[in-house]
C-alpha cells in the first residue's frame, strides 16, 4: 500500500515522503498514529500543490535575505566599548553588541546568527559573519570605538 507520510519515521522516510509498505503496518500503525495517509489520487495533488507553495515561500525569504546580506555587506559597525589606556577593552564585544548596533542600523538579525572567530577583547576593525538564510551569508565590518 502506497502511503504519504506526515511525520519522520526512522524506518521509513521522512515528512511529505510517497512509500509503499505493507498493508498491515499501513492500517494497523501508521495511519492510526497519525504518522501517514493514504496515498490517493486527491491526497497526492494536495502534497504537489503544497510543495510548490513551500518552494516558492522558500524563494520569497531567500530573496529577500540575499537584500538584507546587500545592505549588511556595505555596512560598517562602529560599536562602542568601554577600554583602558592600552586599549583593551573591559570584558568583550559580543554577537548580542553586534546584534543591538545593527538593530539601531535598522536591521534586525538574532543574536545566534552572527559568528565571530573570537571575542572581541581589544579596540580596532574585525568582521562577523552574518548568517541570514539557509545559502545567504553576509561579511560584516565591525569597528570597535573607545566609549567616551
Amino acid at each position: 500500500m502506497k502511503v504519504i507520510l506526515r511525520k519522520n519515521v526512522a524506518s521509513l522516510g521522512d515528512a511529505g515522503e510517497v512509500v509503499d509498505v505493507k498493508n498491515g503496518y499501513a492500517n494497523n500503525y501508521l495511519i492510526p498514529q497519525g504518522m501517514a495517509a493514504r496515498a490517493t489520487d486527491g491526497a497526492l495533488k494536495a502534497l504537489e500543490t503544497e510543495r510548490k507553495q513551500q518552494a516558492r515561500k522558500i524563494e520569497q525569504q531567500r530573496v529577500a535575505a540575499r537584500a538584507i546580506a546587500e545592505k549588511i555587506q556595505q555596512m560598517t559597525l562602529k560599536v562602542p566599548a568601554r577600554a583602558g589606556e592600552s586599549g583593551k577593552l573591559f570584558g568583550t564585544v559580543t554577537s548580542v553588541n553586534i546584534a543591538d548596533a545593527l538593530k539601531v542600523e535598522g536591521v534586525d538579525v538574532d543574536r545566534r546568527k552572527i559568528t565571530l572567530d573570537a571575542p572581541i577583547r581589544a579596540l580596532g576593525n574585525y568582521e562577523a559573519e552574518v548568517k541570514l538564510f539557509m545559502d545567504v551569508s553576509a561579511t560584516i565590518k565591525v569597528t570597535v570605538e573607545a566609549e567616551g
